[in-house]
């Protein structure tokens, strides 16, 4: 039934993409170039872009390359926009699995203390915390850390994914990983060290919804039926907490994960841009202030591609841990 709600949910996402890019202003080739080009250059650049085709041959050619992984040509970079994905996706993925691990970790261990220790100063302190990190705008939160870690205590580097001399040799593209596979320890405390503030600040931002949703399930799940049975055999209180309670209280979780990636994938857009981290979030800002449209329609498309197949991953996912979601 998932898949089956995929398809409809991924053509909608393509027609949105498609439209906003047709129903803006001005020809997309001539907003980028502008003046640059002569009018014959310009009716070859759009013949070749396929924009003097009628609106539904450029709709069916837009599906079957999309959906085959060709995301077009921009006219501002010389790469297509698949070779801009390949070059730029796996900083923004890096990225993004560091801030997702933040949020995790400070958002459970958090959230699940304060369901334990309900309505005590720690439950009060990280309620407030929770609420204070998710109201935070990303950029700003970016922007104190840098002036705060960076400029005034100098513990990390104010953007950027490495040292030069430090980047690893490409292997797969993220930093991370391809220090270790190369056996290069310079290149990895290089890789984290500049990974630890964006992430971090990323990760925050999100920790606070994690952190309201896991204790409220935390408080349900610890006036459940098996908890009280548990406590009433004489299990001690710290199995009752980690085994029993807070195992099922995670459950539902692993949904939430799936639609907050979508949000983490727009918050590392700002948060590339704030550190000057070279992901596709800042090729699509590149993209925008050079008003070229075609090379924003193919990173957007690509990302919308991404937000599909994980949502549908997740579901997956979420049926096998929980039988009770597959009916």
């Amino acid at each position: 039934m998932r898949i089956a709600l995929t398809v409809p949910m991924l053509l909608i996402l393509l027609t949105i993409v498609f439209l906003l890019l047709r129903v803006a202003p001005g020809d997309p080739i001539a907003a980028t170039m502008g003046d640059r080009i002569s009018a014959e250059e310009l009716e070859s650049r759009r013949a070749a872009a396929g924009l003097d085709e009628p609106l539904l041959v450029q709709y069916g050619t837009y599906l079957f390359n999309a959906l085959t992984g060709d995301f077009g040509d921009p006219v501002t970079d010389r790469r297509t926009t698949t070779g801009v994905v390949a070059d730029t996706f796996p900083a923004t993925l890096e990225l993004t699995a560091f801030a997702m691990l933040v949020a995790l970790v400070l958002g459970i261990g958090v959230g699940a203390l304060s369901g334990r220790l309900r309505d005590t100063p720690f439950d009060v302190g990280g309620r407030l915390f929770g609420i204070i990190v998710y109201a935070a705008p990303i950029f700003w939160v970016g922007l104190l850390g840098q002036l705060f870690f960076s400029v005034r205590l100098g513990w990390f580097p104010t953007g950027g994914r490495a040292t030069g001399f430090d980047a690893p040799n490409h292997v797969t593209g993220f930093y991370v990983l391809d220090s270790i596979l190369t056996l290069d320890p310079s290149a990895l405390w290089s890789s984290i060290h500049h990974l630890i503030l964006p992430g971090t600040t990323l990760g925050l931002v999100f920790a606070g919804i994690f952190m309201r949703f896991v204790r409220v399930n935390m408080l349900q799940t610890l006036r459940a039926d098996y908890v009280e049975s548990a406590r009433a055999r004489g299990v001690g209180e710290r199995p009752v907490v980690f085994h029993h309670a807070l195992k099922n209280a995670l459950v539902p979780v692993v949904t939430v994960v799936g639609l907050q990636f979508a949000l983490l994938l727009g918050g590392s857009i700002l948060t590339e841009r704030v550190f000057s981290w070279p992901g596709l979030g800042l090729a699509l800002i590149d993209f925008l202030g050079a008003r070229d449209y075609v090379g924003v329609q193919g990173i957007v498309t690509f990302l919308a591609l991404v937000v599909v197949i994980v949502s549908l991953l997740i579901d997956i996912a979420s049926a096998l841990i929980d039988p009770r979601i597959r009916h």
